[in-house]
């Protein structure tokens, strides 16, 4: 693929930054991996909902060339104070381990751990640099990592991928649960992974199976747009996502021995819904209100698919506030920050939604905007946001963004 101008800027930055750290990259490759975009539905993959989701233009690069030794040698440049992070395969911290709860040394650790794990050898080491410009929480940033990781570690040791085209993202999701210990789902993995540029990416996990649904040629000109809050979630295993996942394994697993399902997902049915709140709406009222996110999301799900096809952007955009309500109201996995984005983003004429992204609490919201009014909503939050969030008054952005591939290698420019 053909590197743009930004990418050819990162080379740059790349470059200086081995020699500094004396990290030999002349004449390897760089691997870049997108962040994602969810348009629905959010926290729905480890609930058994379908997934629908395209990749977007904030990425990490890794530049990378074996050095000839059993050894990984690895600096990021977004967490400076690590330092380089040196090791040889199999000798690393245990999962879970408290020496690296703080530290991005975690997910090479973890992607070593699950693909020795897997079966695979690791003999061949690399020097590798990294940038990333995906903000820290709501676009999948541990996902992207975890994913350039992996697929670098299995390219320079020879390992190949089955013909399951879902092999990778098992991998990658392991490397969050069993060695991090983050309960991620795939949404992340797979909105990233099977990325294509100007496509949505349909996700059936009954089947696991990915279709491609291009957007209608009759949509109007509008760009999706990132409002990055500034703030930091430091992991999924450390917010309000753990706790939300596992309610709602819980009363999955409470309600559905009751009913006889498995998933929250598996409610679709209107009389089935009712019973159950009936049955527990005053003895777990929240769990209740978990479930009626999930069961309308669904709802909404197939209106928005049919919208996309179409190209009726203004209804793609209504069903993506209406979840952020739900996931403000009844799934409550927002947060302040978050929502004062998008309670300017909604005083902005042709904002056609607006709503928070990825796990919560901190991190990123996201809109779909008219063309002509993201010049509107930028100046709206540049004064809107630093009024209500003093502190990250000169930290905060506003990204309009292109629907691009997951996954890129760029040969040849180092």
């Amino acid at each position: 693929m053909k590197a743009t101008l930004n990418d050819l800027t990162i080379r740059t930055d790349l470059v200086r930054i081995a020699k500094q750290k004396r990290l030999n990259v002349t004449g390897g490759t760089i691997r870049r991996t997108s962040s994602r975009f969810c348009l629905g539905v959010e926290h729905g993959d480890y609930n058994g909902t379908e997934l629908f989701g395209v990749g977007t233009d904030r990425f990490i690069w890794m530049a990378y060339k074996p050095n000839g030794t059993n050894r990984f040698r690895l600096y990021s440049d977004n967490f400076p104070g690590d330092g380089v992070i040196e090791f040889q395969s199999g000798k690393i911290p245990p999962p879970r381990h408290k020496s690296t709860a703080d530290t991005w040394a975690r997910f090479a650790y973890g992607c070593d751990h699950i693909l020795r794990k897997a079966g695979f050898e690791l003999k061949a080491g690399f020097d590798a640099v990294l940038i990333g410009n995906i903000p820290g929480g709501g676009m999948s940033r541990s996902a992207s990592l975890t994913l350039n990781l992996l697929l670098t570690m299995m390219e320079v040791n020879g390992i190949k991928l089955g013909k399951n085209p879902m092999q990778i993202i098992d991998l990658a999701q392991a490397v969050e649960n069993d060695y991090i210990g983050s309960p991620c789902g795939q949404l992340d993995q797979i909105m990233i992974y099977f990325a294509k540029a100007g496509m949505g990416t349909h996700y059936d996990p009954k089947t696991r199976a990915i279709k491609y649904i291009p957007l209608g040629k009759g949509a109007p000109d509008f760009r999706i747009v990132s409002l990055d809050t500034a703030t930091v979630r430091p992991g999924l295993e450390k917010s309000t996502y753990r706790l939300r996942r596992a309610e709602c394994d819980a009363f999955a697993a409470l309600a559905g021995k009751k009913f006889g399902f498995t998933m929250l997902a598996d409610v679709r049915d209107e009389k089935l819904y009712q019973k159950i709140l009936a049955a527990f709406g005053k003895s777990h009222p929240d769990h209740c209100d978990r479930l009626t996110y999930i069961y309308g999301a669904q709802k909404r799900f197939y209106k928005m698919l049919k919208a996309w096809r179409s190209g009726d952007v203004e209804t793609v955009g209504a069903i993506f506030r209406e979840d952020g309500l739900g996931l403000r109201d009844q799934y409550k996995i927002s947060g302040p920050e978050l929502e004062t984005m998008c309670d300017i983003a909604r005083t902005i004429p042709g904002v056609y939604g607006e709503r928070m992204l990825g796990g919560g609490d901190k991190g990123a919201a996201g809109a779909l905007v008219a063309a002509k009014s993201v010049k509107a909503l930028q100046d709206a939050v540049a004064v809107g946001y630093p009024r209500s969030v003093p502190a990250l008054a000169w930290k905060f952005a506003v990204h309009a963004l292109k629907v691009v591939d997951g996954v890129t290698v760029f040969d040849g420019l180092l």
